[in-house]
């Protein structure tokens, strides 16, 4: 049976972050560089992107730019790879999108460099291609419960009504389910950005207020591998899948 064609053939890799709490092993790698189970956490990200069929990947770089893009240079395999360079003033997650606007189709998929994943049924972009519309949606993330998000000890993030709609976690509760990094976002998400330096925050609460912010939960395994602590149970995992 063929499936239906992805929502868009390119992601963005939000790769440009100085990696704090993934000290001391950044103190002398990017960390997007970190290995783990002997691969760079970038290249997970950039094997998947390959696997599900896109073309086309776009990488901000700041902290120890020339180290990452090094690395991406000698990768001989792959979506073609393009650099937003960010090495004048880390932008965050927000502002990062925006300074890469033009190299990027409407919509496209963001996710994190250092997502680490196993698919469910289908792969994650396929997921999300499956339920965007941009009629009703500004962006649509991807979420995974608890259950399925190894690594993490947080309360969660989200809430998702029958429809998918978002909503935040309110103070002092438990939200079901966890931010994964990845999402897929419409241009009109970044409208009337501010200059400078955001967090996507500011932009989804927009949304959120809106009624145009979505997700949809993931069927597969998810890793947090956000601290180094974090590497060793997700290397024996990946072992034993």
């Amino acid at each position: 049976m063929n499936r239906a064609p992805l929502a868009s053939s390119t992601a963005m890799i939000l790769a440009a972050g100085k990696g704090k709490r993934m000290r001391p092993l950044t103190a002398t790698q990017p960390k997007p560089l970190v290995r783990v189970a002997h691969k760079a956490l970038i290249d997970y990200a950039l094997d998947k992107i390959e696997g599900a069929g896109l073309t086309d990947a776009v990488v901000n770089v700041h902290y120890m730019a020339d180290a990452l893009e090094g690395h991406l240079k000698v990768r001989k395999k792959g979506p073609a790879t393009r650099i937003s360079d960010e090495r004048e003033e880390l932008l965050e997650t927000g502002g990062g999108m925006v300074k890469a606007a033009d190299m990027l189709p409407d919509p496209f998929f963001c996710l994190n460099s250092d997502n680490i994943w196993l698919d469910g049924p289908s792969n994650v972009f396929a997921e999300l291609s499956d339920g965007w519309d941009p009629a009703r949606m500004d962006a649509l993330l991807l979420v995974v419960p608890h259950a399925r998000a190894r690594n993490y000890r947080g309360e969660g993030d989200f809430h998702l009504d029958a429809e998918g709609r978002v909503t935040r976690r309110r103070a002092g509760r438990v939200a079901p389910f966890i931010f994964t990094g990845i999402q897929l976002v419409s241009k009109r998400l970044l409208r009337d950005a501010p200059e400078g330096a955001f967090s996507t925050n500011l932009l989804w609460s927009r949304a959120i207020e809106e009624g145009r912010l979505f997700g949809i939960s993931h069927m597969g395994e998810w890793f947090e591998v956000g601290e180094p602590g974090a590497i060793k149970p997700t290397e024996e995992y990946l072992a034993g899948a």
